[in-house]
């Protein structure tokens, strides 16, 4: 047998050789693409978060205070309340 002689890791002297397993045919694209139909991203699932209750990512700072684990990583500009103009003339 042509195996017994080769030296290497696939043959050896009382085994027979390891094979793969090779598809015989061609997988189409239609066929392959129906099969990857079903692996798209699921929905992004959302927490509140704790000091506004906006929704946010889960692990990530939440957009509109800007805190993350219970403290403030960004610095958010906390808006005024502006004073209206009065008709005192």
């Amino acid at each position: 047998m042509f195996w017994q002689g080769c030296p290497g890791p696939l043959s050896t002297r009382y085994h027979a050789p390891l094979l793969m397993a090779v598809p015989k045919k061609r997988t189409s694209s239609a066929r392959r693409d129906k099969r990857r139909a079903n692996h798209k991203a699921g929905k992004a699932r959302l927490n509140q978060c704790p000091r506004c209750h906006s929704p946010r990512l889960p692990h990530r700072v939440c957009p509109t205070c800007g805190t993350y684990a219970g403290r403030e990583v960004i610095k958010h500009p906390i808006a005024q309340p502006t004073a209206t103009p009065t008709d005192s003339e």
